[in-house]
Formats: structure tokens, sequence, C-alpha cells
């Protein structure tokens, strides 16, 4: 009869992959293909086939080879799949079982202190690693502080050893495959990163781009992506310096997209971002830890990576903190801009962040609409009151003089002449004539 070490099956169905996994992470089992559930044999037709396809199956869902025989009683023929226990998180395709009862329950092992980017691709060689990925990983750390120089010089392998990401055997991890893989969805599909720029309704999908790429490269590709095509850059001046903050403070969202991607649970769906006109979603797939909640997530806590290699690279090259830190940073960041602080949340069994788009919707409203019209690509110059009164006096008088202004408004030539000057060059005014008969035209209200 069934128990905790053994299974029957009728016929075999590739599903069952998933036993030898819970069989190999509990104390080791046998799965019978070709006895029904009152242990009588009913026999298969094709065992011979069994016995030679399954052990490749098993390796590549599992890693593991299982021994396999074919039995026979009554003349009828039946296949048994010996499975050993393993000192190891052993996956059924990114995926971790364990016999519970005469059940299987997805489970990740947090007693081991294993997480899914630990585990071994075995059919993956270093050919599968960009170099130019970890390249860009070893300068960034370095300007992070966080790695010594010496590590330019260092060979490939070597920098992945130190990283833990390459096991004795020179097998690669999950994680080294993800982080600087040449094609991160050839080992999981889900590894993308997805961004839609949505209308009235879910429904109305204006655009959309896919993020594929090695995970230490996607947060600037993410960043880059949002600045080029959803998100407003407010220019404004310190002096005659010019600077294009975004409508949400970046350091604060890099954060939030860097969470997303360390602690998303990648036998799940990719991550989603949805950009909206009052506000942005982003959803990853898996669920807070036990020890964090919503409401404590703001505060210093411990910190919980459910992918711990992931997440030490992104620490080391200064993208998240170590210590718990992360979303009171990104909460402090908004309130130094006077701005609503995200709302977490778990639903649909991942994290939901909700992004409101103060900044957007005052531009918006103030540009009569105007800006909603042109999402991506798109700067709006947020003028100083300085500038807002040079308006005021151009369009109560077009012919004024730079004369004229600097007395109205108590400041000297060189001030007004320099304010007129940024304003020409973004477009919002333009002067027509001489400098003594001209006039000026406002070309942006």
């Amino acid at each position: 009869m069934e128990s905790q070490t053994t299974e029957y099956k009728q016929q075999w169905s590739d599903k069952y992959l998933a036993y030898i996994s819970g069989f190999a992470n509990a104390q080791g089992g046998t799965l019978y293909i070709g006895i029904n559930d009152a242990g009588e044999v009913v026999g298969i037709d094709n065992a011979e086939y069994l016995l030679e396809a399954l052990p490749n199956k098993a390796i590549q869902a599992t890693g593991i080879i299982p021994d396999i025989e074919i039995l026979t009683k009554d003349g009828k023929a039946y296949i048994a799949i010996h499975i050993k226990p393993s000192d190891q998180p052993v996956s059924c395709n990114g995926k971790y079982y364990m016999r519970s009862g005469s059940a299987l329950t997805d489970f990740l092992m947090r007693q081991t202190r294993v997480t899914w980017d630990m585990h071994i691709e075995p059919n993956a060689t270093l050919d599968d690693i960009d170099p130019e990925a970890v390249k860009y990983f070893v300068n960034f750390a370095i300007d992070a502080k966080r790695l010594n120089e010496s590590a330019k010089h260092e060979n490939l392998e070597h920098i992945l050893r130190n990283l833990k990401l390459i096991n004795k055997q020179g097998q690669l991890t999950f994680a080294a495959l993800k982080l600087f893989g040449k094609d991160i969805e050839e080992y999981c599909l889900s590894a993308s990163f997805r961004i839609g720029r949505f209308g009235a309704t879910q429904a109305d999908l204006i655009f959309d781009d896919t993020i594929v790429c090695p995970l230490i490269r996607m947060p600037e590709r993410v960043i880059q992506t949002l600045r080029s095509r959803y998100l407003v850059a407010p220019i404004k001046y310190e002096g005659l310096h010019r600077i294009e903050p975004l409508e949400i403070p970046e350091d604060a969202l890099r954060e939030i997209i860097c969470n997303a991607i360390v602690h998303k649970d990648y036998r799940g769906t990719f991550i989603q971002m949805r950009v909206w006109d009052d506000h942005i979603d982003l959803w990853n797939s898996g669920e807070f830890p036990p020890e964090i909640t919503a409401d404590n997530l703001m505060t210093t806590h411990e910190s919980h990576p459910r992918n711990s290699l992931i997440a030490k690279v992104f620490y080391l090259v200064g993208f998240i903190e170590s210590w718990g830190r992360g979303y009171e940073k990104i909460s402090n960041a908004f309130k130094k801009e006077q701005l609503q602080i995200p709302l977490f949340e778990q639903v649909r069994g991942g994290v939901l962040a909700t992004i409101q788009r103060e900044v957007f919707v005052a531009l918006n409203k103030q540009n009569g609409g105007n800006v909603g019209d042109s999402v991506g690509g798109l700067s709006v110059m947020e003028l100083t009151e300085r500038q807002r009164k040079i308006i005021d006096l151009i369009r109560m008088d077009p012919t004024i003089t730079v004369t004229q202004m600097s007395v109205i408004m108590s400041v000297i030539k060189r001030t007004i002449e320099r304010e007129l000057a940024i304003l020409k060059k973004e477009g919002v005014i333009a002067r027509e004539g001489s400098a003594r008969f001209g006039r000026w035209i406002i070309l942006k209200p």
C-alpha cells in the first residue's frame, strides 16, 4: 500500500517528476508505474521506452538520476523508480517538493538556509556567462568601495567562485545564470521585466516594453526605459546647470525596482509594471517572508532575501542595502520631496508596490492635459518663480525690454538675460525683431 516512501501510478506522466523531488527531499522512496491505487499490478505497454527515457527526464528536471528497473508479475511489466534521500534540496523545474502524508507540498527549505538561486544548473557552462556583464559588476562594485581594485585583474571563473556562484565541481548556480547569463530566459522563462503604459482601463494598453538582460544590468535598463518612454522629467536649473530629475525620486524608484528583482520568486511569472496617468503598479511574484509584514516593512528590520546570492551581488554594487533599510530609505526619499509614500501589499501571490504620480498629475493639470497626450520621452520644464514673473511681464507687454524687467523685478540685468536665455533655449519664448524694436513671443503657455 501507499505510504511516505511508496507511491503507485497506473501510467506515466511527466508531472510525476515532482515525486522524485518530493522523495529526495524527505527520506527517499519508490514510485511504481503500472500499479493502481489498490496496489494491484495492471502493467504498462511502454516499459522499455520508460527505462530509456526517464533518466534523461529526471536529470533535466531535478538534476539527479534515480535507479530505475523493470519488474514483472503475472506476465505484466511495471516500472520501479527508486529515489534516495538527498542531503541538499532537490528542485523539479525550479520548484521544491516534500512528502507530506500522501501528498506533495511546495516548500522552500528555510531551515537549511538554502535559497532557490543557490541550486545548480548541471547543463550550463562558463560559455553561458556574459563577460561584459561580469565586468559591469566589477566596475560598479569597485566604485561602491565594496570590492578591491585588484578584482579588475581576476579572471571570470575566479570572480564567480568568490561570489559563490560556482561550486567546487565547476558547476554554475541559477544565480550566476540570472545575474550574468547571455540568455537569462534559457533557464528561466519568467526572468523578464515587462512595462506597459495604460489608458483608462486594463484593456487600454497604449504601448509596452519587455526588458530581457542579465539581472545585474536590469535596474539601469528599466530606469532608462522609464525615463525615455513612460515618465516625465521636469527640467530645473541650479544656476546655469540644467537638471532633469524624474517625477519620482530616482534613488527610491531604483530601490523599489531592485527589491522586485532580488525578492522575486523566479518559479512564478515575470515582473510587471503598469504605468497609469495617476499612479504606477509594480508587481513581482513571491510574498513577504514570514518575518516581514506590511506594517513593519517601512521600519528597520532584518534582511530576509528570497534569493541570497542575487541579493549579495546587488549589495556589492550598491544597488540595495544589506541590513533591511531599503524600504526605510524609500520612505525617507519620498518624504524629502513631500510626496506620498508608496504602498506595499501582498496580492495575487506576490508583492504589489503602488506609487502615486503626483508630479505628473500636477504638471498635466498645469498644462491643460497636454502632458498626458505626449507620454513617453517628454521633458516638461518646471519654471522658477522668477521665470514665471518674466512670462507674466511679457504677456502684459510683449515689447518690454531687459532694462524694464530688471527695474520691475529689482534684479540686475545679467540675471534677467540669463533667465531669458534659458527660456529661449527650452522653446518657451522667442524674440522677434531687434533688441530695441522687437517683441517677445510666448511659444508655450
